[in-house]
């Protein structure tokens, strides 16, 4: 039996979450109820692929949040080094610590992948984008850190 969870489609309800942020505290998706958020999973802080990817999205939270869409990370990081990761690359948006991966599961994010010729379990690389209505408008899972925030902007027209 497969480790991956059902993948979310347009037109489902998102999950909602509770989980600790960079920032202390924590943050749910309720927290973004009347908007729109870009909720990602990446699978390790501090990665070539996962600052590459954050990178991006911080470079493009401006335009993102002017078209009114919010953006939230989430990893299974222990809060320590996501909190060090949010400051060493200076990202403004919320990262949040998923360490039991519940959340990753529920939003499909979570399986067997590849990398370097080794097979594993664990977070999928995956952009979920939930709108104002708590449901899902965009599902993309197994993406590639490099380019994918300028593809997502062009695919929401932002």
């Amino acid at each position: 039996m497969s480790d991956q969870q059902h993948r979310l489609s347009p037109g489902d309800q998102a999950p909602n979450f509770e989980l600790p942020t960079a920032r202390g505290g924590t943050a749910s998706l309720t927290d973004f109820a009347g908007r729109s958020v870009v909720v990602y999973f990446y699978p390790k802080a501090a990665t070539p692929g996962c600052t590459t990817e954050a990178c991006d999205f911080r470079d493009s939270l401006s335009a993102l949040q002017g078209a009114g869409y919010d953006v939230v990370g989430i990893s299974p990081d222990p809060i320590d080094d996501i909190e060090a990761f949010a400051a060493d690359e200076a990202l403004t948006f919320p990262l949040l610590s998923d360490e039991s991966a519940e959340v990753a599961k529920a939003y499909g994010a979570y399986g067997e992948k590849e990398f370097n010729g080794q097979r594993s379990t664990g977070v999928l690389r995956t952009t979920v984008v939930v709108g104002p209505d708590g449901r899902v408008q965009h599902a993309e899972y197994n993406v590639a850190a490099q380019g994918h925030v300028s593809r997502l902007r062009d695919l929401l027209g932002v």
